[in-house]
C-alpha cells in the first residue's frame, strides 16, 4: 500500500485492501439504506478490513458535506474555580452521545481573553455556545453578535434574559433564606454574614434572602458583623480575604456564634482564620458556605453548605442548546430563565449555638488575646 499523505486511514485505503470500490465501502461503513443491497459477506469483509486498519469516520469531511461543524463552544470564566468543574462535567456528559463536540475555552477571568474566544467561536462557526459566566462578563457586544448570527447561546450562572439570552442559575434568594434558617434552627442569634462582592450578581439576592428570613424570625443582624468581600480576581482571593476578615471580626470584639459565608471558599477561609486564632469549629463558632464544591466536602471539618445542582445545570444547558440547534434558525424560543432549587447539605462545620455564650466569649478572648 502506498504511503498516505495523512496519517489517518481513509475509505480509499479500505477500498484498496478489500478489493471493492470506494463508493461500496462508503455505503457499507455509513450504514446507508443502499447497504442492504450489498451482499452480507461483502459487508462483513469490508467491516473486518476497516477494523483491522483502525478506521474511524472522518467527521470533518462529513461536516463539510452537511455544512455543519457539529461543535458547541464552551466558554468558562475560570476552569481552576471549583464552581466550574461540575458544570463542565454535566455539559460534556450531555454532549457525549449527541454527536456534538465541545470546544472548551478557559478565559482565566480575563476580559480580553474572553472576548478573543468569542471571536474564535464566531470564526469557527460553532453551532451553539454555552457560557459559564461571572461578573467580569457583564457587558460585551460580542454576545449580541452571536445572537445576530442565529447561534443558540445560553448562560449558566447569571441572568441575561433581559438581553435576550436564556439563562440557568440557582435561586440565590431561596438559598440565602435556607442558609439563615439553618443557623436560626440551631439556636444562633449572633450571626456574622460575609456578603459577596458588589460586582457579583449572586450577592444581592442571597443577601435579600438572608435579611428577609432574619426579619421574619425577629432577629436584628449586628451591622458590625455584616462584611462585604472585596472584588475577586481569582478563586483563591475569596479564601484569603475571608481568612483576614475572620481575624478582623475577632479583633472587633463583637460577639458571634456563627458565620454565614458567601460561598464555600469564603467559608473555608473563615475556618482557617478562626482556627489560626485557636477557636474550634463548630465548638466555638459554626460556619457555613454556599455552592457545595468538592473542597467543602473533603475539608476538615466538612463544611455545611447550600448546594447548587451544578452538574445538573450543565446537563440542562447542553440539552437546551442542542434542542435549539435542531430547531434551526428562525425558530428560536423566547429567552427563558430557569431557576434551580437550592438544597441544604448539613455537615460538621455547624452545630447548636453554645448554651453558655458568656463563658464562650471569655474563652475566645483568652485564646485570641495573644494572637490579635
Amino acid at each position: 500500500m502506498s504511503q498516505r499523505k495523512s496519517g489517518h486511514v481513509t475509505l480509499l485505503d479500505i477500498a484498496r485492501a478489500s478489493g471493492f470500490s470506494v463508493s461500496t465501502v462508503s455505503i457499507v461503513l455509513s450504514e446507508a439504506p443502499l447497504s442492504q443491497n450489498v451482499a452480507a459477506t461483502t459487508r462483513e469483509h469490508i467491516r473486518t478490513i476497516a477494523q483491522k486498519l483502525g478506521y474511524h469516520p472522518d467527521a470533518y469531511a462529513r461536516s463539510l458535506r452537511r455544512r455543519s461543524t457539529q461543535t458547541i463552544g464552551i466558554l468558562a470564566f475560570d476552569l481552576s474555580d471549583p464552581y466550574c468543574i461540575p458544570i463542565m462535567r454535566g455539559i460534556q456528559e450531555s454532549l457525549l452521545d449527541s454527536g456534538y463536540l465541545p470546544l472548551v475555552m478557559d478565559a482565566q477571568t480575563q476580559r480580553k481573553l474572553f472576548d478573543s474566544y468569542l471571536h474564535i467561536v464566531l470564526e469557527r462557526r460553532v453551532e451553539g455556545v454555552i457560557v459559564i459566566a461571572s461578573w467580569v462578563f457583564e457587558e460585551t457586544n460580542l454576545l449580541a453578535d452571536i445572537k445576530k448570527n442565529h447561534v443558540p447561546i445560553l448562560i449558566v450562572g447569571r441572568d441575561l434574559t433581559a438581553r435576550g439570552i436564556s439563562s440557568i442559575l440557582v435561586d440565590n434568594q431561596a438559598g440565602g433564606a435556607l442558609a439563615m434558617r439553618h443557623l436560626l434552627d440551631l439556636g444562633h442569634k449572633q450571626i456574622s454574614v460575609i456578603r459577596g462582592p458588589q460586582e457579583m450578581c449572586d450577592s444581592e439576592p442571597r443577601w435579600a434572602g438572608i435579611r428577609q428570613t432574619a426579619a421574619q424570625a425577629g432577629l436584628e443582624l449586628d451591622p458590625r458583623l455584616i462584611i462585604e468581600l472585596p472584588g475577586q480576581v481569582n478563586p483563591a482571593s475569596g479564601f484569603e480575604s475571608a481568612r483576614r476578615i475572620a481575624h478582623q471580626m475577632l479583633a472587633s470584639g463583637a460577639p458571634f456564634t456563627a458565620v454565614l459565608a458567601f460561598d464555600d471558599l469564603t467559608a473555608l477561609g473563615v475556618v482557617r482564620g478562626l482556627s489560626e486564632a485557636g477557636l474550634s469549629i463548630p465548638g466555638d463558632c459554626s460556619v457555613m458556605g454556599f455552592d457545595d464544591v468538592l473542597p467543602a466536602e473533603i475539608a476538615t471539618p466538612a463544611v455545611t453548605t447550600i448546594r447548587q445542582p451544578l452538574k445538573e445545570m450543565g446537563l440542562e444547558a447542553a440539552q437546551r442548546v442542542v434542542q435549539a440547534i435542531k430547531r434551526g434558525p428562525g425558530k428560536e424560543e423566547k429567552p427563558r430563565l430557569h431557576l434551580t432549587d437550592p438544597e441544604l447539605v448539613a455537615r460538621m462545620s455547624t452545630a447548636e449555638a453554645p448554651a453558655n455564650a458568656g463563658r464562650q466569649r471569655k474563652r475566645r478572648e483568652r485564646l485570641t488575646g495573644a494572637v490579635l
